[in-house]
């Protein structure tokens, strides 16, 4: 005779979680634990013999977000070169810029921690959001989790385009602008001259073959941002 299987109720705090983990990333915790730990501040195992935080969690998620960053904007800007990469990641990875999707999703509201101490609420929510990261890539792998921030977390509480804004200069904007527009652009030298011999270099930008703006300066770099500026100025994106 078999014995019937019966599942462990789960716990009001393990349900909560569970909620909580659903509508903002999508997904389904398979082993709750996991969630519980990446919500646990260290300060609210001051008096108790359980020794749990998400100090670990933290750590692992923080690798994590790393790689699935850097892989998303190498394969999503093509044209960008390797510096252009690095600010676009360390803009996105930031701590201002966890902070702000930890607040947008609420994480305050599901913290365990101690309410007794003087605590920066924002940077725990940064520090929690990282242990969230690396608990799914336990709970679900990689992959799962690359899926999981790029398709629901990053659509819903960051702002890619604004932060490309801020942070790139003229030329990798409009190459992004084109991008996103599957638009076709080019720069094309249009002129050279040369003044108390220092060559003046003189750049247009081509959109899909028409001309836009141009601009000169002594390196052909400096000409093509000064293209690119007048370009995105005409396009009503400066």
């Amino acid at each position: 005779m078999k014995i019937p299987f019966f599942h462990k109720p789960k716990s009001s705090k393990e349900l909560e979680v569970i909620r909580f983990v659903i509508k903002e990333f999508g997904y389904k915790p398979q082993r709750v634990s996991y969630f519980i730990e990446a919500l646990t501040h260290k300060s609210a195992q001051i008096d108790s013999k359980q020794n749990i935080s998400n100090e670990r969690l933290e750590f692992l998620g923080d690798a994590i977000l790393d790689a699935i960053v850097a892989t998303w904007v190498y394969q999503k800007y093509p044209e960008l070169d390797e510096g252009q990469l690095t600010k676009i990641k360390s803009k996105i990875v930031n701590r201002k810029s966890l902070a702000s999707i930890g607040e947008r999703m609420g994480i305050r509201n599901h913290l365990f921690y101690s309410q007794g101490r003087s605590i920066n609420l924002s940077g725990l929510e940064g520090n929690a959001f990282e242990a969230l990261v690396g608990a799914i890539f336990l709970d679900a792998g990689f992959d799962h989790t690359k899926k999981i921030l790029i398709n629901t977390v990053f659509r819903k509480h960051l702002n890619i385009t604004k932060l490309l804004e801020e942070e790139l200069d003229f030329k990798s904007a409009l190459f992004i602008w084109c991008q996103r527009k599957h638009l076709h652009l080019v720069f094309e030298q249009v002129g050279e001259k040369f003044i108390d011999g220092k060559a003046i270099y003189e750049m247009e930008v081509q959109i899909n073959r028409t001309s836009y703006g141009k601009g000169s300066g002594h390196s052909k770099k400096d000409a093509e941002q000064a293209a690119a500026k007048e370009t995105l100025a005409l396009m009503g994106e400066l």
